[in-house]
């Protein structure tokens, strides 16, 4: 469930803002969307964030069509080591530096559909504090998904203080369901050398697979 020789890099990322353009492209007979994020360079200012134009992003990225996702706030407590991004590295959206920060594999479907694995190389550690609270959805096979971020975009009224609660507000597939509990020792998702597994809910709050 985690990697105990994982070095922790930045601490005091739980309640930080950002926001990502996810430029969607083909590739290999299916689809692949390229995530741009603001993490660690700013807090996704809400006046450049809600003037971004999606269209003319996507021409200017020159992709099949561009999501803008968040704005978020994470739900980890650290980060670790993060594999180098593919080039090109940085880049301005409507005045908004982004880097290029991760790939995700959307096969022939470029919607994001609550409740389903998508695979996302983002060579990236999180770490999750002993003693703090984690937001978890749980398969019918009782696979626990832990919360990595929740989202504003859906639900510009969601703050953490909503976040223990939100089971009751999910449509939850049957055999699905919601929980939250507090850490007796700190949770390590490295996934830096291999692709994550993640999903979201309605709300587009997203969840991280313990490896």
């Amino acid at each position: 469930m985690g990697n105990a020789t994982a070095e922790r890099l930045i601490s005091d990322m739980r309640g930080v803002r950002y926001g990502e353009v996810l430029g969607v492209f083909a590739a290999d007979g299916g689809l692949r969307a390229e995530v741009y994020g603001t993490q660690m360079l700013n807090d996704c200012p809400a006046d450049l964030w809600d003037a971004l134009d999606p269209a003319a992003i996507a021409a200017d990225l020159g992709a099949l069509a561009v999501k803008l996702n968040g704005p978020r706030y994470w739900t980890i407590d650290g980060l670790g080591r993060k594999v180098a991004p593919v080039e090109p590295v940085l880049r301005e959206f409507g005045g908004i530096l982004m880097r290029r920060i991760a790939v995700v594999d959307l096969g022939d479907d470029p919607t994001s559909q609550p409740y389903t694995q998508r695979h996302v190389d983002r060579g990236a550690v999180f770490f999750f504090d002993a003693g703090e609270p984690v937001y978890e959805l749980v398969d019918p096979d009782g696979t626990a998904y832990v919360m990595q971020a929740y989202c504003v975009g859906v639900d510009p009224t969601l703050t953490a203080g909503d976040l223990p609660g939100l089971g009751s507000r999910l449509a939850l597939p049957d055999g699905w369901s919601f929980r939250t509990r507090v850490l007796d020792e700190e949770l390590v998702v490295d996934t830096s050398g291999s692709p994550a597994t993640v999903v979201q809910d309605e709300l587009e709050n997203t969840y991280t697979l313990p490896n």
